[in-house]
């Protein structure tokens, strides 16, 4: 028989082995926990270095974002048409210049840059506005660009306060041609120059001029007063042959500030002669109306996307569109045209193949001749070309789903809660000649999924901006 001191001796042994075996899975635990926890915060530091910037942003454009994005691309025909990515053509965006660490923009390799304010040699965007315009045309990224393959040129002529001179954007607008640009796109306006119309006195309207004499596609835009419209496109998208592109919101009609243009003509302020078709302004609409962008590292609070309106944007949209017609038929680039022959086609081309609204027959003076289609520009690239001149292109490159044309815009994606972004107004830049304003554009900074909205710009909102 076991005695009562043995018996108490086994039981006080059992329970120290019960309180030591706790001790050391408390202390097992607790070293899982930590090592994970090490991990987890090796991880995001990891991540943090290989991104290199100042904030995270780790889950993509918020799902809304896409969303419109891809409204406007299935208004637009992009969705209808494959393997082509501007590969080949050389555009060049003039405004505040490109953050080139954004994550979308991180595969850029720029042909060339020049800051025309400050004369640095490496590429930065102190404004953002740059930044959201290039992201359109050459994103690859959370949000991809109409054109992802082009070679892109960079002219910065805005300064960091939104500011800029009729001469740096002239400047600019040279060096595109002496680059080897194929289009220049231009998401700015200001005051027509004396006489515009029968002859220029305006800086920045003769470099416009011989850009096009050299066979180089200028697209600029309308204009965003159209809320209080002083009657006709800000220039240089006045100019005769520029591409002139006005806004449309993801339910195909006009955005309430998009410019008019005036063409029967007038003597006073300043005489416009009457214009003829396919010159009538602005002679197409695209997406203006809360477009998704790039938001510029240094303006955006740790924020990489946000959404746009203004015909900035459409501007950009139309420059990237062109990059691709461009591609596909290779007769219209540049070294392959003389002086305006393809600038001319390619408008006549705008007049006939965009989508007019309902009920037009003709150009309107908001509306244009239609809403971008560019499907139906490729489609209707080998049939000018027949006519027009001895190069064809190879149209059985382009391949074009079997789908139905889509009509989506009908019933567009609700904007989200008023809460989940701030607007910002892009400010007006006044210039030493001629003015010249930054469009103002109202664009939203949005902080990401869940996250509280974040604003590091000038902000009181110019217009409205909203479904």
């Amino acid at each position: 028989m076991v005695s009562e001191k043995e018996a108490d001796e086994g039981g006080q042994s059992e329970t120290e082995w019960a309180g030591a075996l706790n001790d050391d899975s408390y202390r097992t635990l607790v070293v899982i926990c930590s090592t994970l926890l090490l991990l987890l915060a090796s991880s995001i530091a990891s991540l943090y270095i290989w991104k290199g910037e100042e904030g995270l942003n780790l889950g993509g454009p918020p799902s809304a974002l896409l969303s419109w994005d891809l409204e406007y691309k299935q208004m637009t025909g992009f969705d209808r048409i494959s393997g082509l990515e501007g590969i080949g053509v050389i555009v060049c965006v003039v405004d505040s210049g490109i953050d080139l660490n954004h994550p979308d923009l991180d595969h850029i390799q720029l042909l060339g840059w020049k800051d025309t304010v400050n004369q640095i040699g490496e590429p930065y965007d102190d404004e953002g506005h740059g930044t959201a315009m290039a992201g359109i045309i050459a994103a690859n990224g959370g949000l991809e660009g109409i054109s992802r393959g082009v070679g892109l040129l960079v002219s910065k002529a805005i300064d960091e306060d939104g500011e800029g001179s009729d001469q740096s954007v002239s400047e600019s607008v040279d060096w595109c041609v002496e680059e080897g640009a194929d289009i220049i796109s231009l998401s700015l306006g200001g005051e027509q120059g004396f006489g515009s119309g029968f002859f220029t006195t305006d800086g920045l309207e003769q470099s416009v001029e011989n850009a096009m004499d050299s066979g180089v596609f200028v697209v600029a835009a309308a204009g965003n007063d159209g809320e209080d419209d002083d009657g006709d496109v800000e220039s240089p998208g006045s100019v005769e042959d520029v591409i002139c592109v006005g806004g449309i919101s993801r339910n195909g009609d006009v955005w309430s500030g998009s410019s008019r243009g005036d063409n029967n003509g007038r003597f006073w302020p300043n005489p416009i002669l009457p214009r003829d078709d396919p010159d009538k302004k602005p002679e197409i609409v695209a997406p203006g109306q809360e477009v998704p962008v790039l938001v510029a590292g240094e303006s955006s609070g740790n924020s990489w996307w946000g959404w746009s309106s203004g015909t900035s944007a459409s501007t950009a949209w139309v420059s990237g569109a062109l990059a691709l017609l461009l591609e596909h038929d290779e007769g219209l680039q540049r070294e392959n045209s003389e002086g305006r022959g393809a600038i001319q086609e390619v408008k006549q081309m705008l007049m006939e193949r965009s989508q007019m609204k309902d009920g037009s027959s003709g150009h309107d003076d908001y509306y244009g001749y239609g809403m971008l289609r560019i499907d139906q520009m490729i489609g209707g690239v080998s049939d000018v070309s027949k006519t027009s001149r001895s190069h064809v292109a190879n149209f059985s490159e382009v391949k074009f789903p079997e789908e139905n044309q889509v009509s989506d815009f009908i019933n567009p994606t609700r904007v989200p809660p008023v809460n989940s972004a701030k607007p910002i107004e892009w400010l007006e830049l006044t210039s030493l000649t001629n003015p010249i304003h930054r469009l103002k554009d109202a664009t939203f900074v949005w902080a990401g999924v869940g996250s509280s909205p974040s604003e590091g710009v000038p902000t009181s909102p110019v217009g409205t901006v909203g479904s």
